[in-house]
């Protein structure tokens, strides 16, 4: 009987690392999830892993990829097969406001892995989270594993860094350790500031009511969008692979911001139709004249990234991955959930707002008074 494998999960909390930890434990494997230590919880992608209690190969460890002393114990207590580091601060916009802490967690941290595992006495198999935003303005289209790097953002100059040091400690110590330059990729559990969900939550909301319209910034970039539950079985064969190496993933098709927003608009019964240019354009739903689309100048970045498209041959060649998930189908799953997920905003929002109607209530809650001191 084969040795349950045992796997080592950070950034376990968000899109990636929920996917990936449904993937291993469908295989059998034992999973330790990595979460920092927050005052509200943040573990709804993954509390459903927690049903089997009796029984239960899902568990969850704090730590942090800033805290070297913190990782040590972690890795020495659960000795795992398998290390996948997916924990970043993952926002690009965001690394332009905190740059420094950017490169703490998406430079530093595995720097800080990879030097404690070299140090170990047992084998690992790392896996590094790498990002097509690396690949910036890009000098060749498509972006294969050969293409130099152009960062255009602290994210992108961060993941950089923890790219070549993967590579460097993979060469120079003779390290399982390999690169997934996964380009973008997509699912219901991505984070509510990323644009794709910005699109689909934003437009069901307009469609019910509980917002005027939805903004965004540059409605031309073009991306390579993928589904993440495609590409979570990406990370994991490239960790099976025969030996260490760096590998794009990637649909090779890239759609732009607003050609998502056009699929997500219709999945909703709505017909988009564009009106302007740059920040005065905006998209009006045919349908009810209403406009449900702005272009809000806030949301530009200060280095534009206009046009990302992988090839990912080399993935499809030596691991036998291919995308299943394709780009309307992707849209359609998203707005499916985010509808769900407004109803019931408009659900809870109608509680609060009226009351039942009943011994004679049944119109708006009436402000309540101040009581006064009457010292």
């Amino acid at each position: 009987m084969a040795r349950e494998k045992t796997a080592l999960i950070t950034g376990v909390t968000g899109q990636d690392g929920s996917y990936l930890s449904e993937l291993l434990l469908s295989k059998g494997y034992r999973v330790f999830g990595v979460q920092r230590r927050a005052s509200l919880p943040n573990t709804a992608r993954v509390d459903h892993l927690y049903e089997n209690t009796e029984n239960s190969r899902f568990s969850m460890l704090y730590g942090d990829l800033s805290d070297s002393s913190n990782l040590s114990r972690i890795l020495a207590t659960v000795r795992p097969d398998e290390i996948y580091n997916l924990g970043a601060q993952s926002h690009v916009g965001v690394s332009f406001d905190t740059p420094e802490y950017t490169a703490n967690v998406n430079a530093l941290g595995p720097l800080r892995l990879l030097e404690i595992i070299r140090h170990l006495d047992f084998p690992v198999r790392y896996y590094q989270a790498s990002s097509s935003e690396m690949f910036g303005k890009v000098l060749e289209t498509p972006q294969k594993e050969t293409t130099p790097f152009n960062p255009q953002s602290p994210y992108a100059a961060s993941k950089v860094f923890a790219f070549n040091v993967t590579k460097l400690y993979r060469t120079g110590y003779d390290l399982f350790a390999s690169n997934g330059i996964l380009f973008n990729h997509e699912s219901p559990r991505r984070g509510l500031n990323f644009v794709t969900r910005k699109i689909t939550l934003g437009l069901a909301r307009v469609k019910l009511g509980l917002q005027p319209s939805l903004h965004l910034g540059n409605l031309d970039a073009k991306r390579d969008w993928g589904a993440s539950q495609d590409y979570v079985e990406a990370i994991w064969r490239i960790l099976q692979h025969n030996q260490p190496d760096d590998f794009v993933i990637a649909t090779g098709e890239n759609h732009t911001v607003r050609a998502f927003a056009e699929e997500a608009a219709r999945h909703l019964g709505m017909d988009i139709e564009w009106k302007g240019s740059g920040v005065n354009e905006t998209g009006v739903d045919r349908k009810s004249g209403k406009t449900v689309i702005e272009v809000d100048a806030r949301y530009f970045r200060p280095n534009e990234v206009d046009t990302l498209l992988g090839d990912s041959s080399k993935a499809r060649k030596l691991l036998g991955w291919k995308p299943k998930i394709t780009f309307k189908k992707l849209a359609e799953l998203m707005v499916a959930e985010d509808l769900t997920y407004a109803e019931r905003e408009a659900e809870l929002h109608s509680r609060i707002v009226y009351q039942p109607k009943a011994a004679g209530y049944g119109q708006n809650i009436p402000q309540r008074k101040t009581r006064r001191n009457k010292n």
